[in-house]
Order: C-alpha cells, then sequence, then structure tokens
C-alpha cells in the first residue's frame, strides 16, 4: 500500500511540473549570461530560422537584474537582422523599477525578471537564420560616453510568442 502512495505521488509531482514547465505560445526562447558586468561594446546575439510566415509574433527582451543595478530605467539598441541583409534598428527605453526604488519584475529573491515588448505583430518574410543583437546604451546625466561596464543585469533573453 505504501508503495502505491510513493507511485502516485511521485507522478502527482510530475504531472504537475509538465503542466507548469509548458509554454504553448513559445516559438523561441534563449537567453545570454552577462557576467559581472556588461560592456556596452559587448552585443549579445540570438539567432533563430525563420518561423511560419504567414503568422504574426510578438517579440520580448527578457532582463533578468540583480540589486546592483542602479537606474531606474534601461536603454538597449536593438538590432534585428534580416537574411536578406536588411537591418532594423531601435533604441528602445524600459522602465525597471518605480519612483520609490520598487523592482518592476517578478520573482521571489534578489533577481528579478522583466518581459519586456520588443515588437508586436511581427511577420517573418525572408527564409533563412534572423540574428536579433542586443546592446546595452545606459548614460549617466551629463556624461555623454555612457556607461562603460553597467552592473546588475545578470541574464538578457530574446523571446518570441505566438500571437
Amino acid at each position: 500500500m505504501q508503495t502505491q502512495s510513493k507511485i502516485a505521488f511521485f507522478s502527482c509531482i510530475l504531472c504537475v511540473t509538465l503542466f507548469i514547465s509548458c509554454d504553448g505560445n513559445r516559438v523561441f526562447d534563449q537567453y545570454e549570461t552577462v557576467g559581472k558586468s556588461w560592456d556596452k561594446d559587448t552585443s549579445l546575439t540570438f539567432k533563430f530560422q525563420q518561423p511560419d510566415s504567414t503568422n504574426s509574433y510578438n517579440l520580448f527582451v527578457n532582463v533578468r537584474n540583480t540589486n546592483e543595478y542602479e537606474f531606474q530605467n534601461l536603454f538597449l539598441i536593438v538590432n534585428m537582422n534580416f537574411p536578406n541583409g536588411n537591418v532594423v534598428t531601435d533604441t528602445l527605453e524600459y522602465e525597471m523599477a518605480t519612483p520609490k526604488g520598487e523592482w518592476l519584475g517578478t520573482g521571489f529573491t534578489t533577481t528579478k525578471e522583466s518581459k519586456l515588448w520588443y515588437k508586436p505583430n511581427v511577420r517573418f518574410p525572408y527564409k533563412g537564420m534572423y540574428e536579433v543583437e542586443i546592446q546595452q546604451a545606459m548614460r549617466k546625466i551629463n556624461e555623454p560616453n555612457g556607461v562603460q561596464s553597467l552592473k546588475g543585469i545578470s541574464e538578457v533573453g530574446f523571446r518570441i510568442e505566438k500571437k
């Protein structure tokens, strides 16, 4: 009797784990570890094959930050390189904390994850390999050269979801 209870318990745990980990909207989801700091000249690159060209997708930049991050916002430069040679460059600004200094991301520890909108309703018309490059573009007030070494960002990810 006790063996059956153990099997039932572990089966239940396995089912719950599989249910939680399933993500039917995910088409592509990859992270790059930044390390101790993110150099302003370092691009994080994400490569993926063309998804279905007839559907539209939502694109996100995912950022994991720690309490070492000292800014309320985050500026990023994102390049999307198409297989035909076209490049679309965007400069993006995201709020990372409230004016009171409370992190806006999710998480129970000192690391917070923020799922940030990049582009909604995107189609991928060209067959082949796409490439997304993400670079930090933070600056302090009255310092035009920018922050050379950004601390507090532990990982950056790129995600494609079905609409």
